[in-house]
């Protein structure tokens, strides 16, 4: 599937293109660097400064403007955070709003580069093919959550962004178990220009990494925006939600968010 950009949305000039590429390789590379030289050295808290800060430089460099909605009902305690996916900048966009780690599909671990970044950052990967490996996985996160928040992205693949596909309620079953509160995040790709959903950073299909990061780079129009949705709350008669209720919650309230716009 490909998608037109819009006629207000011009092309970024051949000559900038190649210098965004050349930034971006040399952002990359320093990345690389950082995570091979300095991370085995440091605390955690200066690895989340030097992930946050590495992400927010990403999207400059792609000139993507960056917006946050809801941050405050985020908790100082750990939680889980389930998503809607567009793209493969919505690791950097969460990144660049707060550092987490990622529960992501196993061919991610395969992109050249990003894939090495991801397994250096901790990221768990999740064979999608394979339901006896997600029961795995869902011990691993609950673990993870006694002292980490982390993020999923239920649906299992990307989407164009109109609306989500349905959540699949697996994976909730880690928050149950570590006894933490689910919040729904919304992600939509905007343009700066018309203020209309654009599709430009969707990474979909067969779409490989640098054909996709090559539409970003031609669309300098995009604003990322996130927003952080209350957690489902306890019923009246005390009954805690299991994962299918948390998984329907989440889906619903992050397509009505969608939807809305």
């Amino acid at each position: 599937m490909s998608f037109q950009i819009l006629p207000t949305e011009s092309k970024t000039p051949f000559l900038t293109q190649c210098g965004l590429w050349l930034l971006i390789f040399l952002h990359v590379l320093r990345g690389v660097l950082t995570l091979s030289f300095f991370f085995p050295f440091i605390s955690d808290r200066k690895k989340q400064e030097h992930i946050q800060r590495w992400s927010r430089r990403l999207l400059s460099i792609f000139n993507i403007q960056f917006r946050v909605k809801g941050a405050e009902l985020l908790p100082k305690t750990t939680y889980l955070l389930a998503s809607n996916h567009i793209s493969w900048l919505d690791i950097h966009a969460i990144n660049a709003f707060q550092p987490i780690r990622f529960v992501a599909k196993s061919e991610v671990a395969s992109w050249p580069v990003f894939g090495w970044m991801a397994k250096q950052l901790r990221t768990v990967f999740i064979r999608r093919d394979s339901a006896r490996h997600a029961r795995q996985v869902v011990g691993q996160i609950a673990n993870v959550l006694k002292t980490e928040s982390i993020c999923i992205f239920p649906e299992g693949t990307s989407t164009i962004g109109d609306d989500v596909l349905v959540f699949k309620p697996n994976l909730f079953e880690s928050a149950a178990v570590a006894n933490v509160h689910v919040y729904p995040l919304a992600i939509q790709y905007l343009s700066s220009i018309t203020g209309k959903r654009s599709y430009s950073a969707a990474f979909i299909g067969e779409m490989g990494l640098l054909e996709s990061m090559a539409k970003v780079v031609q669309n300098r129009h995009l604003i990322v925006e996130l927003c952080v949705l209350p957690h489902l709350a306890i019923t009246a008669n005390g009954a805690i939600p299991d994962r299918k209720d948390l998984a329907q919650y989440s889906q619903e309230a992050i397509s009505h968010l969608l939807q809305a716009h």
